[in-house]
């Protein structure tokens, strides 16, 4: 039996997520989005992701669907579970490596990659409330991670939709999770993934982007759910910025 969600469903959460980012040290933008959400699961372990990764632990199929504003639906991906943890088939062949060209920085500090505003002809900004707003409507799945090494990067958060729970266990298994409480001392997030995929189709003709916003925080806007520029080249381009910044 297959389970759905669209833009405007709930995925079922196991029981025993609970929220628990209300004591993280948040920016203002972020806290908004949580406490505007109809739930937020938040996941303190690998094996709780892994719950979400098909809406809830019993379910064994889900397929990863938003309705956008103009009538259409679109589909994402067909997740499933197996013997040794979840398999997940993007339906379109693009969405199934990574487009080297899909990166942009949304602000203005120095760096050597293309602007947001040069490739699309507008500030950041606007796309980047809309986000907020997006966000703030959704059941949402969080965690807290580490960027790089124990110690080194700092602390991190995941902010993704709960019915694309597939992408932040994918997420979890490279960069891990963290119980902020179980940690000995205060979780200040420097780092943050937002994924809102249905912007891919709303506002970038199809294609992979990921946008680097570094003022307050270090935010990563991934607008689609393939891995490799958010999870991976994303959170590694954070990493390499923190140690520019730091004299490493």
């Amino acid at each position: 039996m297959t389970e759905e969600a669209a833009v405007t469903g709930s995925a079922s959460q196991p029981a025993d997520l609970a929220a628990g980012w209300e004591a993280l040290n948040l920016t203002d933008d972020i806290r908004r989005v949580l406490d505007r959400a109809p739930s937020v699961a938040f996941a303190r372990s690998i094996e709780e992701l892994c719950d979400l990764a098909c809406g809830n632990r019993d379910t064994q199929e889900w397929t990863v669907r938003y309705a956008l504003p103009d009538g259409r639906e679109v589909v994402e991906a067909t997740v499933v579970r197996v013997k040794n943890g979840i398999a997940a088939n993007y339906v379109e062949a693009y969405m199934r490596r990574r487009d080297p060209d899909c990166m942009f920085i949304g602000d203005a500090k120095p760096s050597d990659k293309r602007r947001f505003a040069d490739r699309f002809g507008r500030p950041f900004a606007g796309v980047r409330a809309e986000t907020f707003d997006w966000l703030a409507g959704q059941d949402l799945a969080v965690f807290a991670f580490e960027v790089g090494h124990e110690g080194v990067g700092g602390d991190a958060l995941a902010v993704c939709p709960a019915n694309a729970g597939f992408f932040a266990f994918g997420l979890g298994l490279l960069q891990g999770v963290v119980d902020p409480r179980a940690i000995g001392r205060a979780f200040r997030p420097s780092t943050v993934i937002l994924v809102a995929p249905p912007f891919r189709h709303t506002h970038f003709d199809g294609k992979q982007v990921v946008v680097h916003n570094r003022d307050e925080m270090h935010e990563i806007f991934a607008y689609n759910l393939y891995p490799g520029p958010s999870a991976k080249k994303g959170v590694y381009g954070a990493l390499i910025h923190q140690g520019a910044d730091e004299g490493w």
